[in-house]
Formats: C-alpha cells, sequence, structure tokens
C-alpha cells in the first residue's frame, strides 16, 4: 500500500469517474492495493468490473469477489493476454513493478504494430517523470526512435483521462494475439 494517501484518493477517483461514465474496468482482479480501490469506487459509481487474476495468486491474494465478472487463468501471461483482449484503452496509474510490467509491455506490443489502442500514463504527482526520463535516455542514446514518446499519452490530472480518451483514435489494427 502506498504511504501517501493522495495515491489512494486518485484511485479511487479515477474508478468513480469510470463507472459515472458507463466504463468497464478490466484489471488484475485483487481486492488490494490501488487497484482494489480503483474497483471498488467503479462498482460504487454503477460501473462494471472485469477481473482476471492468475489461479497461484487467486490461492494467496484476497481475490475480489463482487466484480460483474472474475477469471482465474493458469498463468500471468494469459492474465496479460486476457486483459489486452477484453480492453480498448489502457489507463495507467502510478503503481509497482506489475503495472511497470504490463506498461511494457503494451507499449512494446504498440511500437511492434500489434495493437494501436490507447495508453494514458497519469502522471498523477510526477509519478512516471523517472519513467519518461528512462524513455529520453533511451532516445538520446539511439536504443529507440523518438516516436516511442507518440506510443502513449501522458496526462497531469485525473481530470484530464476522460478527454485524452474521447481525443484518441479509435484503434484500426485487429490484434493477432498469436504474434504477442
Amino acid at each position: 500500500m502506498p504511504a501517501d494517501a493522495d495515491f489512494k484518493e486518485a484511485a479511487r477517483t479515477l474508478g468513480t469517474q469510470l463507472g459515472q461514465n458507463g466504463i468497464q474496468l478490466v484489471y488484475g482482479g485483487g481486492h488490494v492495493g490501488l487497484m482494489g480501490i480503483t474497483a471498488d469506487a467503479t462498482l460504487e459509481a454503477g460501473g462494471e468490473v472485469i477481473g482476471i487474476i492468475p489461479g497461484h495468486l487467486h490461492d494467496i491474494e484476497v481475490s475480489h469477489e463482487n466484480l460483474t465478472e472474475l477469471h482465474v487463468v493458469e498463468s500471468m501471461h494469459e492474465r496479460k493476454q486476457l486483459m489486452f483482449e477484453r480492453s480498448d484503452a489502457f489507463v495507467v496509474l502510478p503503481g509497482g513493478l506489475g503495472t511497470l510490467d504490463e506498461t511494457f509491455e503494451m507499449i512494446t506490443w504498440r511500437q511492434l504494430s500489434l495493437h494501436d489502442k490507447p495508453i494514458i500514463l497519469v502522471n498523477y504527482k510526477n509519478y512516471w517523470q523517472p519513467f519518461l526520463s528512462l524513455i529520453d535516455s533511451m532516445i538520446e542514446a539511439g536504443f529507440a526512435e523518438p516516436s516511442a514518446r507518440d506510443l502513449f499519452t501522458v496526462v497531469e490530472s485525473l481530470e484530464d483521462i476522460l478527454d485524452a480518451l474521447e481525443d484518441s483514435p479509435a484503434a484500426k489494427i485487429k490484434a493477432d494475439i498469436s504474434k504477442m
């Protein structure tokens, strides 16, 4: 759990926005941490929440049992694949290593033209600044093209998320999950 209560409030605000605007939340299926808070707030605001959790985490974590749907899958890879399939866009709040893993994978898949779904990083309290600096460093060192910054959108506030989603063009690439 983050030490800063502001991150918890940001998760609650995002969930409320999603639920009030009829945007379905697809996430990792746990009842703990910021994602559990987001899921609860989405449900409380009348939204639908799809949870996807691998069996080994279902056995040791507290799965959210009050979701619209809960899918227990075999592996982390299957979890990410099903989350990808069920999502139209990705909104990334501050998070830990799992969040970073999922974010890098979605950005990489987009770079490889496996999808063109919107990816929105919520740079709440400048949380993603080190990540953005890393991307800039990769570009500067020649390991990535400057267009790598165009693979995702950065918003500075929770209020900007819905506008960023609306401003994103609809996905045109029919994802072939066998290549992922």
